[in-house]
């Protein structure tokens, strides 16, 4: 029976939201790799390491030495002291930015290619993790797409602010599919990869991708608020012209498929992305 979890980043929104859901399940014992040193870490007890700290995108981008050090050293260095130390199972939270941004629909066979710093530096570590995995050292990979939820960080809470502020929005008619991940169904998989310690690359996804628009409705819809999604031609011209990254974001598609996942730990998603949605905004996270 697992019990004790050595987590890191928890601080972070992955991590606080894990310990916050399953405080009564585990005991959590935090470390900080800006605070405390590694080789003081004691192993005592510790069943499992759940590694979610990392350096994510930053408006100031810092070189690819500075995102090797904080998300391929320091895991690495942690996963070693962790198989050295006798513990059971090394979990290890990614991302999809490891397969760059060309696919458009993408499962856990789908190649890697990534092109930021941050997706390059993740799969450089993911590579060392399986290195030193064996019968007596799992080591899970955790891929999700863009986590969200209440409070969460990221573009969606930008649409959620935008929503607010606007009642006419010229994003209508947009059939993309993008697959995000509700904050609990993330963590939902990460107790289920526990309680099974199965080791492996697994991809998190809620279960239905949804467009941009559509997201904008559901927005919509639990905020109580009217709003007009309009099509304006120029405006998708005009958008990859001056923000090409952002338009992507928009109006391009990228579809998880997680399936062979959910096979693999007989996986349900306790949430949909519409009650997920529902969620985040009226902020009744469990």
């Amino acid at each position: 029976m697992i019990d004790n979890i050595l987590i890191t980043g928890a601080n972070g929104y992955l991590g606080s939201s894990f310990i916050k859901q399953y405080q009564n399940k585990y005991t959590f014992e935090k470390f900080s790799l800006v605070n405390q040193n590694l080789e003081d870490i004691n192993f005592d007890n510790i069943d499992v390491v759940l590694h979610c700290a990392a350096l994510v995108h930053q408006k100031i981008e810092y070189n690819y030495d500075k995102y090797y050090e904080i998300n391929v050293e320091y895991p690495t260095k942690l996963a070693k002291l962790a198989k050295q130390n006798g513990i059971k199972q090394f979990i290890f939270i990614s991302t999809i930015a490891v397969y760059g941004e060309d696919e458009e629909k993408l499962d856990e066979n789908t190649n890697c290619n990534p092109v930021t710093p941050y997706g390059k530096s993740k799969l450089e570590a993911e590579k060392k993790m399986l290195e030193l995995s064996d019968d007596s050292f799992i080591v899970s990979i955790i891929r999700p797409p863009m986590v969200y939820g209440k409070d969460a960080p990221g573009n969606i809470d930008s649409l959620v602010k935008l929503v607010k502020k606007l009642s006419i929005i010229p994003l209508g008619s947009i059939e993309n599919k993008r697959s995000f991940v509700y904050i609990q169904n993330l963590c939902h998989l990460i107790d289920v990869v526990i309680e099974q310690q199965k080791s492996g690359i697994f991809l998190a996804s809620d279960d239905e991708p949804l467009s941009t628009s559509r997201l904008i409705e559901l927005i919509a819809k639990n905020l109580n608020k009217k709003v007009y999604l309009i099509k304006i031609p120029f405006f998708e011209n005009f958008l990859k012209i001056i923000k090409s990254s952002f338009h992507k974001r928009l109006y391009g598609s990228l579809e998880v498929n997680n399936s062979l996942t959910k096979e693999k730990l007989n996986l349900t998603n306790p949430y949909s992305a519409e009650e997920g949605i529902k969620l985040m905004i009226k902020g009744e996270n469990i």
